[in-house]
């Protein structure tokens, strides 16, 4: 008897989930979904920017291609579930970000469209590595992803809990942040604690631009415009009683759109050197851009609706959802082709993302599934009336 879709579904799942890999070690990941991909008559390309593979089926005439991406790396967590059947069994690391779960539905829609042969082009599937750190995407380009395997639009997803299960949620233009990281350094001139006057104090300094940082966004950037400065480490080299030389402030910025990127970048410095300079001390101000924001197109948000919505019912799609601060490596992605990053949710599990005890909604897997090949079908669909 044929396995049912949710059955089969579940058991890619629970297996990913017991074997976890991290970024550009996903091996065994790559090599099982290449396996099933291989089986359903995809022409499976490995070893894309490391450990990720693109599989592709074309069908009909069409020259069109749609991108259908899937994270697949884990994250460095020792998994808190001991009653759990499909625990990691990997100590250190487990799927605390529902990575499984895409991979699951990805090679659920991988199924189906091979089975139906219902649309006219080509869908890529693209599983990638390192989301988690921001690396793997980049990575894949860099390898000539879309040089080799070209879409003319592509479509993710993420699980969300505390999202009702099976929901979906998506909106035009920004819908997660950019990352960037900060590192600024204060050399000063340590002293005794006795006697600071025989030195330049970097502790007084350091806590002067931190707070100097937070007048950023409150009176540089423009009140429609969202971002958040966040100072996440306070580092010296002093004592007790030893008034340290350096300080060293990390932290990170999150936003919506690179001309925020680079206003906050550019006043972040100048406040820093000018605090420093007022005081005669040194400074060393580092600004790297990890995650690119992640920007819908508004074209492809009302295509992923419909599909949504032949899936779930129309009141089950939300195309306003309100932006997030969190941040996600397909960003990179939408910087150089256009498409729609979707909320699925994961329902009210107990455990939120990043979390020891999380697990990914078994439930939403075949709701997911299906979504990833219907919007596939529709986006080739516009794309061949375009075409003609």
């Amino acid at each position: 008897m044929e396995t049912s879709l949710q059955a089969r579904l579940q058991d890619w799942r629970r297996h990913l989930h017991r074997y976890p890999e991290t970024g550009f070690e996903e091996h065994r990941t790559s090599d099982f979904a290449a396996t099933i991909l291989s089986a359903l008559g995809y022409e499976v390309a490995r070893g894309i920017g490391g450990t990720g593979l693109v599989a592709s089926l074309r069908v009909g005439s069409g020259t069109r291609a749609v991108g259908l991406r899937a994270d697949m790396d884990a994250l460095a967590i020792n998994e808190q579930a001991p009653a759990r059947t499909h625990i990691s069994l990997t100590p250190g690391k487990m799927h605390a970000c529902g990575h499984d779960g895409h991979m699951a539905m990805l090679l659920g829609a991988a199924r189906e469209l091979a089975e139906k042969r219902d649309f006219d082009g080509t869908v890529r599937f693209i599983f990638q590595p390192a989301e988690e750190h921001g690396r793997g995407a980049k990575a894949m380009m860099a390898d000539g992803l879309f040089d080799r395997f070209p879409v003319d639009t592509i479509f993710g997803a993420h699980n969300m809990p505390g999202m009702k299960a099976g929901t979906f949620a998506t909106r035009g233009g920004g819908i997660m942040a950019s990352e960037d990281n900060f590192v600024i350094r204060i050399d000063a001139r340590g002293t005794h604690a006795a006697r600071p006057h025989m030195g330049i104090d970097p502790i007084v300094i350091g806590a002067q631009i931190v707070l100097g940082l937070q007048t950023i966004v409150s009176r540089n950037l423009d009140p429609s415009q969202s971002a958040v400065i966040s100072c996440t480490e306070f580092l010296t080299d002093g004592l007790r009683n030893v008034i340290p030389s350096t300080v060293t402030i990390k932290g990170d910025t999150r936003s919506y759109s690179r001309e925020v990127q680079a206003l906050l970048e550019t006043r972040m410095r100048e406040v820093s050197e000018g605090i420093c300079r007022i005081h005669g001390a040194q400074c060393t101000f580092e600004y790297t851009h990890e995650f690119a924001p992640t920007v819908n197109s508004m074209q492809w948000v009302e295509t992923a609706a419909r599909a949504a919505a032949s899936v779930a019912g129309i009141d089950a799609v939300d195309t306003d959802v309100t932006p997030m601060m969190i941040s996600e490596d397909f960003g990179a992605f939408l910087q150089v082709v256009p498409g729609n990053f979707m909320f699925i949710g994961n329902g009210d599990t107990g455990a939120p993302l990043h979390n020891a005890t999380y697990d990914f909604n078994d439930d939403i897997l075949e709701t997911g599934a299906r979504y990833f090949a219907e919007v596939a079908r529709l986006a080739l669909s516009s794309l061949g009336h375009q075409h003609t």
